[in-house]
């Protein structure tokens, strides 16, 4: 949410923020009441900062004449996502969370209404979504844009053909099973989860480490150190005002296996003592 804020004003926009506590869940309506006409409605659907997911059906629901613009680069193929039952009008993602593919591409939805204010006011040529689509679809006389990573589509095409084999909602599932898994373990080792339940994501998990489970004269970073160092493992830290405080841990795409999470876990004990 706070990449968005710093993004929206360096391109000249008016930013209304809505804050809340980090590990808790936005209020769709003090983001309706926020501004009494808002041109787009921005927000997060899964924070990778935090673990929180955030209600998007109820912004679009009261949205009005905004754009409601949704941030699902951790909650594509995690999660349920529905763009047009929701009313989200821009939607962006990333290939490398949990749809197990490679980063790079950022794949973008744009309903017919947000396109037609796109075409009305281009202000960029590189983000110019009218461009962007004649190019893409290849209508009439080719219409050169930019030359496209070949190779990263490629891999986006093997990795969803991997998403539908399973089945998007057998994959939403395993994140699901997986998640709860894990935090199930964790707190059963006395680590404290963050976000509340009804807004907990499961494809990442933030806890609170208390210091009392830390080995003497180690600190959270330490013990995350350790973990890479023996084990491979690698445990996210906090961010803001949780560095130093918490670990984030994500099971998304193929490492969302039962087995990885037993490996976690067992892992911690042996460090943790």
């Amino acid at each position: 949410g706070e990449r968005m804020c710093d993004v929206a004003a360096r391109c000249g926009a008016n930013v209304v923020r809505v804050d809340a506590d980090w590990g808790t869940p936005l209020d769709p309506q003090r983001i309706l009441d926020a501004h009494p006409a808002p041109a787009v409605i921005a927000v997060v659907h899964a924070e990778t900062s935090t673990g929180v997911r955030n209600d998007l059906a109820e912004l679009g629901s009261a949205k009005g004449d905004a754009l409601l613009l949704a941030d699902c680069v951790t909650s594509l193929g995690g999660i349920d996502v529905r763009l047009d039952d929701w009313g989200v009008d821009i939607a962006y993602s990333g290939t490398q969370k949990c749809l197990g593919v490679p980063p790079g591409l950022a794949p973008v939805s744009v309903s017919a209404r947000a396109m037609e204010r796109f075409r009305c006011r281009p202000q960029s040529w590189y983000f110019d979504m009218g461009m962007i689509a004649d190019y893409v679809a290849a209508r009439g006389a080719r219409a050169y844009h930019h030359t496209a990573p070949i190779s990263m589509i490629y891999a986006l095409h093997a990795g969803l053909g991997v998403v539908l084999d399973e089945g998007l909602e057998a994959a939403h599932r395993r994140h699901q099973h997986c998640g709860d898994l894990l935090q199930a373990g964790l707190e059963a080792r006395g680590l404290t989860l963050v976000p509340p339940a009804e807004a907990r994501l499961p494809q990442l998990t933030s806890v609170r480490v208390p210091e009392s489970l830390l080995p003497r004269g180690m600190g959270e970073a330490d013990v995350r150190r350790m973990l890479l160092d023996r084990y491979g493992i690698e445990i996210g830290g906090g961010l803001g005002p949780w560095a130093g405080q918490c670990w984030r841990i994500g099971s998304m795409g193929h490492t969302a296996r039962r087995r990885n999470v037993t490996l976690v876990l067992a892992a911690l004990d042996e460090v943790l003592g």
